[in-house]
């Protein structure tokens, strides 16, 4: 384990544009995986400082502000230092910090597994190959449906996800429609569906999905099961 740390490490760092490069960090924590395909991995999160967005139901407003600059050489360090093959950056809006792409590059380089979790409101065209995009397209419950960016939809593949957080009946039916319309489930590798939390009892939407037919997963946020909305979990 060490040597393979040690050459991780190696890998991240050797760009000294990684030296001079910074991003404001709210946070860089181990953890499980609670959402998307890779639930239940033990996982490295990047929580990046601040978002364009305001999604009513944000659990995460605590990145909107503040944070460390921090260089990505550092970051890629502590990254590394954890010794876990996963590797997930988050936010806030990671894409709101244009050094996030470079960062993501050296994450990959090291080997590891790297996601992003994105609102896709922001061009997600320049993000490496590498890294699998889960992407949330804002629901009209949400807020925040205007800002989708729906060109983004060109730049996913299969090993990316969308997921679509539903606050009701009516944002199921809506997501519902999208999925067909856009032909989802042959573009992207998995289509998630997430009931809000407090919103939408999450037997309601299982129900739903069932009854349709839907070819979509539902997921509920493991990491809220095993530990509420802590940050840092």
């Amino acid at each position: 384990m060490t040597t393979t740390v040690n050459a991780q490490a190696a890998a991240c760092g050797s760009d000294d544009m990684l030296d001079a490069s910074q991003l404001r960090i709210t946070e860089i924590f181990l953890s499980l995986q609670g959402e998307a395909a890779t639930a239940g991995y033990p996982t490295v999160f990047v929580r990046l400082t601040g978002c364009p967005l305001r999604c009513q139901y944000c659990d995460t407003e605590y990145a909107f502000h503040g944070g460390e600059q921090r260089s990505l050489a550092d970051i890629c360090a502590q990254v590394v230092a954890y010794g876990v093959d996963h590797v997930t950056v988050t936010g806030g809006e990671p894409l709101a910090q244009p050094n996030v792409l470079p960062l993501m590059v050296a994450l990959c380089d090291a080997g590891l597994r790297v996601s992003l979790e994105t609102s896709g409101a922001l061009d997600v065209a320049a993000v490496d190959s590498r890294v699998s995009k889960v992407m949330d397209l804002k629901t009209p419950g949400s807020g925040e449906v205007s800002r989708n960016l729906w060109s983004n939809l060109a730049h996913c593949g299969p090993h990316d996800q969308i997921k679509f957080v539903l606050c009701n009946r009516s944002d199921y039916d809506w997501a519902k429609l999208k999925c067909d319309e856009l032909q989802l489930a042959g573009r992207v590798g998995v289509v998630w569906f997430s009931p809000s939390v407090d919103e939408l009892p999450a037997r309601d939407l299982a129900d739903w999905i069932v009854e349709d037919r839907l070819k979509v997963r539902m997921q509920v946020q493991l990491h809220k099961l095993l530990w509420g909305a802590e940050p840092g979990r």
